[in-house]
């Protein structure tokens, strides 16, 4: 059912990384299509940040990891657990969380760690576990999202949300450059690609703003927002690294900044 509401946002939670600081919280993203309200990663920081960006753990619908390093996951298990002190409120339609390969398996052993605390009544938690060796896409209520494996951990996975009014948006997780990241953000109205650290500091399975700004010209998207960043990236010109391969518009992130898509 549509919900007549066709505004698409996107508000980045959390910039930064696993390094501690008061600027950055960890790797998340909220979007909101209509009424549905969805989630790209949670690591530490984000509930905080989703009540300084008027949301509620109640209000997300649907929870979609990149992979399982903790600063992307790591406040899965607080944001169930929270759920357990509803202090008047408490959910009431479902929460549908998806991972790459292996997810069900990590669900089942926090359970085995935390038990009862992290479970959720029957019938309100829908687990998907993604296949990494080919693109998948599942249809939702007012979206679909299309997912793709990535260049960094056995089960990372990125996503592309199509909203009901064909606006699409990219979020890459961590990755390394790749084909697959190319023909996934291919014409996206936004992409929310990682940038982990500048050119000279380039490690296996991140990107650079100068990759980042060759991804997101090869595929023609018409707005990038570069994310995901280190402590190095605050002492380096990464708009200009980026603009060695990227011309069109570029968006620094920072946390709850928000972005109207196609605007």
């Amino acid at each position: 059912m549509s919900s007549g509401n066709s505004a698409t946002t996107v508000t980045i939670l959390g910039s930064g990384t696993c390094v501690p600081s008061l600027k950055r919280s960890s790797c998340s993203v909220l979007i909101e299509i209509g009424n549905d309200k969805l989630l790209f990663d949670s690591g530490p920081g984000t509930m905080r940040r989703l009540l300084e960006a008027d949301t509620t753990i109640f209000e997300i619908s649907y929870i979609f990891y990149s992979h399982f390093h903790p600063d992307h996951t790591g406040e899965f298990v607080p944001f169930l657990f929270s759920t357990k002190y509803p202090d008047g409120r408490q959910r009431k339609d479902p929460l549908t969380v998806t991972g790459g390969r292996g997810f069900l398996d990590f669900y089942s052993r926090l359970k085995n760690v935390y038990g009862h605390w992290i479970e959720i009544e029957p019938g309100l938690l829908n687990i998907i576990e993604l296949d990494n060796n080919k693109r998948d896409t599942h249809q939702f209520n007012d979206f679909s999202v299309q997912s793709a494996p990535m260049d960094h951990n056995e089960e990372s996975i990125a996503y592309r949300m199509t909203s009901a009014d064909g606006k699409s948006i990219v979020y890459s997780g961590d990755t390394d450059y790749n084909e697959n990241l190319i023909e996934l953000a291919e014409n996206a109205d936004l992409f929310i690609c990682e940038s982990a650290l500048p050119d000279k500091f380039r490690v296996k399975g991140h990107l650079t703003p100068s990759l980042a700004g060759k991804i997101a010209r090869q595929a023609g998207v018409k707005k990038l927002v570069l994310t995901h960043f280190y402590p190095e990236c605050g002492q380096t010109d990464i708009e200009q690294e980026c603009r060695k391969f990227y011309s069109g518009p570029l968006v620094l992130a920072e946390d709850l900044m928000r972005i109207e898509v196609g605007a």
